[in-house]
């Protein structure tokens, strides 16, 4: 069954999202980025390279024709595909995605602004509701 992870409190949810990524990544572990704004994937992309001062974390575009989905680690995606198989997909949509369930992991990032709260607690009820586990963790302030 799918575990969903919560980190709450992020003063920079992209900046969130690169660390997640990083540490997937050093697990050889695949992972799909899910945001229905392209504007921020835009910037989720060029933070992607500039992340780590010697070296980038390799991603793509998942409708890119000129990118190998198939061997990319890292994918950034406005939609669901059923036919990857990546094993944890990180949610930056105010909303649950679509066919989540079918993920080891899901991962979710809350913000610090009222309204970003709000929306990540609707995506923790529901989740609960559904019945499926949850793991909450709290990120430091600086």
């Amino acid at each position: 069954m799918t575990e969903i992870f919560f980190y709450s409190g992020a003063a920079d949810k992209l900046l969130v999202a690169c660390r997640l990524c990083a540490k997937a990544l050093s697990q050889d572990t695949r992972i799909m980025v899910y945001a229905s704004d392209q504007q921020i994937l835009e910037k989720l992309d060029k933070l992607l390279w500039t992340f780590q001062p010697t070296s980038f974390l390799p991603h793509c575009f998942m409708h890119d024709e000129t990118a190998l989905v198939s061997s990319t680690p890292i994918v950034l995606s406005d939609s669901v595909a059923p036919e990857t198989d990546y094993a944890i997909l990180l949610n930056l949509h105010e909303q649950c995605p679509p066919d989540f369930a079918r993920f080891k992991r899901v991962i979710e990032i809350a913000g610090q602004l009222p309204e970003d709260k709000a929306s990540a607690r609707k995506r923790y009820r529901h989740y609960q509701q559904a019945g499926f586990m949850l793991h909450h963790h709290q990120l430091q302030k600086h």
